[in-house]
């Protein structure tokens, strides 16, 4: 009897323990089930390739983490109307909620960006609208430009159930919304009136104050931040430091052709290069055209200097090739359509391709002498004096060779080789370029080496 007793106190102590277990992995499972993940991301910068990146970057990292809903908290007065289209199919694309929270302006691009999302909140004295395609200078955009605009708003309105003809009217001073706007005025609106009209959820003071609104309960905030590769990115794009890879690079190629074999600065420009053109490249400001310019214009720096005698077309055209390159990449230009870019831009990369030019010339004229003196140099070049009592001899031409002719053995830039009488001798000219096997007539004689002239 004990022990049936001892059996039944041991089952019910398994059956305890059981039950416990599972009450606690219920509740665990609960807690992970309820644990909600907003994910934050804030655009508060001009909308441009940098920030259409950035707001990519940030629904890539939203998927990662899971995110159930993406909030972008908005601060902007637009920017250029590719870059918000771009955005803005990535916000209809995207499976989650994304929500925004003006908080403050949501003008032009933004408020296009602004209509994509699922829902729409302001804080007081913020508003949205105003979508007039602009160039620069502030007046207003080919027709063009304003069609597209209005198409897009028009459908995207569409798309989210809110009124088209509102979106319209935020580009169209023209069209006229019968109690919403007069003609001659783009609509604007205010928090109350963006609410009033459907263009707004309600008027919050925090993204707190979203959650609670939508009943989201049980969740954890998760603000996007910037990595370190796009930090590093940001500063190659800081014209300073553009301007410094520039310098590099053309001082290197410079160095390179007036030194060929040594190899170091060759390969300091391609890192260079490589570091000036990747950042621009990834936030879409360097086009494919604009990278193959570059590329074609040192070809014909190269060509000019190794190939074709004298400096003429190719060079020219080889500089301008290669600094206009430098120069557009910098811009946000469309085909070399520039209403959208400012003259203070252009100015600013300009210059910094300008500076860069003299700079790199500069470094290598000036700092020449010092790197002369290092112990790289030392390696690859011949600095001591070779004294005939150390066993050095010297082969000096006997006979005198003045008047008469032979062929270029290699070519004369000024200096090679001629051969004259199967002999072949050390030359150099009166600062002419003389093709391999052009003609040549002896017109001074130095020690071991003549002086020639094509004849």
């Amino acid at each position: 009897m004990k022990k049936s007793n001892f059996y039944q106190q041991v089952l019910g102590l398994i059956i305890l323990v059981v039950l416990f277990f599972s009450a606690t992995v219920y509740v665990v499972g609960q807690e992970k089930k309820d644990d909600v993940i907003v994910f934050v991301v804030e655009l508060k910068a001009d909308i441009d390739p940098s920030s259409n990146r950035h707001i990519k970057l940030a629904l890539e990292k939203a998927i990662e983490v899971k995110a159930d809903y993406v909030i972008i908290e908005m601060d902007t007065y637009g920017g250029m109307v590719t870059d918000a289209d771009e955005i803005r199919t990535a916000i209809l694309e995207f499976e989650k909620p994304v929500y925004v929270y003006i908080n403050k302006d949501a003008a032009s691009a933004g408020a296009l960006i602004s209509i994509a999302c699922d829902s729409i909140y302001m804080s007081p004295a913020a508003s949205i609208g105003a979508a007039t395609v602009v160039t620069q200078d502030g007046a207003a955009a080919p027709d063009k430009y304003q069609s597209y605009m209005r198409s897009i708003m028009r459908s995207t309105a569409e798309a989210k159930g809110r009124d088209p003809k509102i979106a319209e009217a935020m580009v169209d001073q023209n069209l006229v919304v019968e109690g919403v706007s007069e003609e001659g005025a783009v609509i604007t609106f205010s928090t109350s009136e963006a609410i009033k009209h459907g263009y707004c959820e309600a008027e919050v003071s925090s993204i707190e104050e979203i959650l609670k609104r939508t009943n989201v309960e049980n969740y954890k905030i998760e603000t996007y931040t910037v990595s370190l590769t796009e930090k590093i990115i940001a500063l190659f794009l800081n014209p300073a430091v553009s301007g410094v890879l520039i310098m590099i690079l053309i001082g290197g190629i410079y160095f390179e052709l007036q030194t060929p074999g040594v190899g170091f600065p060759i390969a300091a420009s391609v890192v260079a290069a490589i570091l000036y053109f990747t950042p621009y490249y990834l936030t879409g400001l360097a086009e494919n055209w604009e990278i193959i310019i570059f590329f074609i214009g040192i070809i014909l720096i190269v060509l000019e200097v190794f190939v074709i005698p004298g400096f003429g077309i190719a060079g020219i055209l080889g500089i301008l090739f290669t600094l206009g390159s430098l120069v557009l990449v910098m811009l946000n230009n469309d085909a070399f359509d520039f209403s959208f870019v400012g003259i203070g831009e252009i100015t600013i990369a300009m210059v910094t391709a300008l500076l860069a030019l003299a700079g790199g010339l500069a470094l290598f004229f000036i700092g020449g002498v010092g790197f002369t003196n290092t112990k790289a140099f030392r390696k690859i070049a011949l600095l001591d004096t070779q004294q005939s009592t150390d066993g050095y001899t010297s082969t000096f031409i006997n006979e005198s060779l003045i008047g008469k002719t032979g062929t270029s053995y290699t070519i004369l830039r000024p200096s090679g080789k001629v051969m004259i009488e199967n002999e072949i001798y050390d030359a150099i000219t009166r600062g002419n370029y003389i093709d391999k096997g052009d003609d040549i007539k002896v017109i001074g004689q130095e020690g071991t080496s003549l002086k020639v002239k094509k004849v």
